[in-house]
C-alpha cells in the first residue's frame, strides 16, 4: 500500500551550470544597462548647456551684453563670475541675493566664510554633469568648501595669467584673437564678428576630486577653458603650483604646476568627447579626435578664421 516517493533535486553540477548561464546573461546584459545610463546622463548634461544658454541669452536681452568672465575688480579670480551673474536666469535669485561684494574690489571673495555660507558653499543642480562624481571636499580645505560644478565658458585659445588683462596676448604659439568672456568689458552678440554660430560660449570640465582645482568654478580663474589644450587632452591643465590643488592621482585628469599662465582644458567623463553650447544656443557634441585649428578657431570671436566641418 506504501511506496517510497524518491523526490529528485538538481546536482550540483547542474545548478553550477544554471549559475554560468546566468552570470553570462548579466555580462551581456551590464554593458548594455552602463550604455543606456551614459546615454541619458549625456542628454541630461546637454539640457544643462542648453539652459544655461539660455540663461545667457536671457542676460543679454536684460543687459545688452553676456555675462563678464568676472569680475572688474580685484582680486580678479574672486569678486564674483559669471556663474554668480547668471543664477537669477536660472531660479537661483535667494543664491544672487546672499552673494556679497559682488565686483567690490579687495571686498570679500567667493571663498570668504559669509560667501561660502550663503552661496559658494551651495552646490546648484542645473551646473553638475551626472557622468562626474561631485567634489564635496574641494578649496578652500580648512572648515566649509566652496562647491564644485562641471560648466565652464570660452576664454578663448591661450591662457590666464589673473591681472587686467586675464588672458594673455600669447602662449605656446598661439596669439589671443578674443573670447566671448573676459575679466569686466561684457560682450554684446553682435561684437562677435566670427559668428555666433562659429564661437564656443559654454563646455563642460571634470571635477577634481580631493584638493583639486578644477571644477572649483565659483573661482574667477577655474571657471573658464582654453583650447590651447584640445577636448580631453593628454596633455595636462596647468595649475597652481601644490600638489594638494593640482592633484595628478586617478581619478582626476592630468595636472602640471604652470610657470606663469593657468590653462584649463574642456574634459568630461563621455566617451569620445564633450559637450559644448555655442553662442547661438545650439548644443554640440565634440569629439576629441576633431582637428587642432578647427577647435582653436572656435574659441576665438574675432580671429576670422574659417571653420571646417566637424
Amino acid at each position: 500500500m506504501f511506496h517510497s516517493i524518491r523526490r529528485r533535486g538538481f546536482t550540483l553540477i547542474e545548478l553550477l551550470v544554471v549559475i554560468a548561464i546566468i552570470a553570462i546573461l548579466i555580462g551581456l546584459l551590464l554593458p548594455a544597462v552602463q550604455k543606456v545610463r551614459e546615454a541619458a546622463s549625456r542628454a541630461k548634461c546637454s539640457n544643462n548647456l542648453k539652459q544655461i544658454a539660455l540663461s545667457m541669452h536671457n542676460y543679454h536681452d536684460v543687459n545688452g551684453t553676456l555675462p563678464p568672465g568676472v569680475a572688474d575688480a580685484t582680486p580678479y579670480w574672486g569678486m564674483g563670475n559669471w556663474q554668480v551673474s547668471i543664477l537669477p536666469f536660472i531660479e537661483q535669485v535667494a543664491l544672487r541675493n546672499m552673494y556679497l561684494d559682488y565686483g567690490i574690489s579687495n571686498g570679500r571673495t567667493y571663498a570668504d566664510p559669509a560667501n561660502l555660507s550663503g552661496t559658494t558653499g551651495k552646490q546648484v543642480s542645473t551646473l553638475l554633469c551626472p557622468s562626474d562624481t561631485p567634489n564635496t571636499g574641494g578649496y578652500p580645505a580648512n572648515g566649509q568648501s566652496a562647491t564644485y560644478h562641471n560648466y565652464v565658458v570660452n576664454f578663448g585659445n591661450t591662457g590666464i595669467d589673473e591681472s587686467a588683462n586675464w588672458q594673455v596676448a600669447t602662449f605656446n604659439g598661439l596669439t589671443f584673437m578674443g573670447a566671448p568672456f573676459t575679466r569686466g568689458r561684457p560682450k554684446a552678440l553682435n561684437l562677435i564678428t566670427d559668428g555666433t554660430s562659429m564661437t564656443l560660449m559654454v563646455s563642460e570640465v571634470i571635477q577634481g576630486q580631493r584638493h583639486d582645482l578644477r571644477g572649483c568654478t565659483w573661482w574667477g580663474t577655474g571657471s573658464g577653458f582654453e583650447t590651447s589644450l584640445r577636448p580631453n587632452d593628454t596633455s595636462p591643465d596647468l595649475s597652481w603650483t601644490d600638489s594638494s590643488w593640482c592633484d595628478t592621482n586617478a581619478p582626476n585628469p592630468p595636472c602640471a604646476f604652470r610657470s606663469a599662465v593657468y590653462v584649463f582644458g574642456a574634459r568630461s567623463r563621455h566617451t569620445g568627447g564633450v559637450n559644448v553650447a555655442l553662442c547661438d544656443g545650439s548644443i554640440r557634441f565634440i569629439s576629441n579626435s576633431i582637428q587642432t585649428a578647427t577647435w582653436q578657431a572656435l574659441s576665438t570671436s574675432q580671429g576670422g578664421e574659417t571653420v571646417g566641418d566637424y
